[in-house]
């Protein structure tokens, strides 16, 4: 039996990657930070809470990662805990370069002291391509970081190429564009936009308020994504690969159809504001992922349009459900009103 170990197992990536390697027939353990109130509920909304080993651990910690990576014996590590929120990163920049930069270096010197037969997966990002020089994005297209977060995922993707040159390990990054799902983080817009549709929807919201509507970006099912990460520590030597769609819809595309799969105008609700505007942002991201296909044979199967009806539709089933007196895993019961929320860096 195959053993894997993920970090940031309780993230939407790291909860699908899980079932499917459970269902694949792997021993699975994953890691995760300790916090006042325990955040499972994606691994509980996939059954596969209790078919995972957890290990409490942090990027920031060698200690921590060393204990994991020794209890858990892995053939296989897929690195996909990060503070992952673009504009958190404007407010947090050294911590998201503790996370997101040296974590991964962290992991590759576990491996490489301690059992350099382990396959990595870094998770990287098509932010990395930032200010975009051309379009569609591959994997030879310039980087060009906008965001503390995606400058911080350059350095652990540079250094994931520099250990498999260097000393021969199988470490591969997955350039990943855009991936959502109903198990999307409340931080990030389409969740966001989601959320607040099925709010509307129900009667507990009027108002939407959003930042840059014009932005542009490849969105990808994240449950489709995460068969990429296996499948590339299956290949025979590693490399780094973009996984996308190629198909490239506006901020504004994504909201307007969200609301009205729901049988709502957008125009009735949404209104942008200030304080969701990044000091800098990227404006086009569209993925040309020839190489992958090539290699693994893999193409996204779910369409923009039923990426989008699946999420509007499980939140207004969740808040439904939540009014009807039902108790499940999730997320936004709890969750506080972004416009309360202070940032600095406006």
């Amino acid at each position: 039996m195959k053993k894997a170990l993920i970090t940031g197992i309780t993230g939407q990536d790291g909860s699908y990657l899980a079932r499917l390697l459970v269902d694949k027939g792997y021993e699975v353990y994953g890691t995760y930070r300790r916090a006042s109130t325990p955040n499972f509920w994606r691994l509980q909304y996939l059954d596969v809470l209790g078919e995972v080993k957890l290990i409490p651990a942090d990027l920031a910690d060698m200690s921590s990662l060393l204990e994991a990576v020794s209890a858990a014996e892995p053939d296989e590590i897929y690195n996909l805990a990060a503070q992952s929120y673009v504009s958190a990163s404007f407010d947090q920049p050294l911590l998201t370069t503790e996370i997101d930069g040296t974590g991964a270096v962290r992991l590759l010197e576990i491996i490489r002291h301690l059992n350099a037969k382990i396959k990595f997966y870094q998770a990287s990002t098509s932010e990395l391509y930032g200010k975009v020089v051309e379009s569609p994005q591959n994997e030879e297209s310039r980087f060009w970081p906008n965001s503390p977060y995606a400058s911080a995922k350059l350095l652990s993707f540079h250094n994931t190429r520099v250990y498999r040159e260097a000393y021969g390990l199988f470490a591969s990054n997955g350039i990943l564009f855009n991936h959502e799902s109903p198990l999307r983080g409340l931080e990030f817009v389409t969740r966001k936009i989601t959320n607040a549709v099925a709010r509307i929807k129900v009667g507990l919201q009027e108002k939407l308020y959003l930042g840059n509507l014009e932005a542009k970006r490849d969105w990808g099912y994240a449950k489709e994504y995460v068969e990429v990460m296996w499948a590339l520590l299956q290949q025979e030597e590693a490399d780094d690969f973009v996984c996308a769609t190629g198909v490239t819809r506006s901020v504004r595309e994504f909201t307007q159809l969200a609301f009205e799969i729901a049988g709502l105008n957008y125009e009735d609700h949404v209104a942008t504001h200030q304080l969701f505007m990044r000091p800098q942002d990227v404006e086009l991201l569209q993925g040309d992922c020839t190489k992958l296909k090539q290699a693994i044979g893999w193409s996204p199967q779910t369409t923009f349009e039923e990426l989008v009806r699946l999420m509007v539709e499980e939140d207004i089933r969740r808040w439904q459900d939540h009014q009807s007196g039902k108790t499940f895993p999730w997320d936004a019961f709890n969750y506080a009103d972004d416009m309360t929320l202070v940032q600095r860096h406006v």
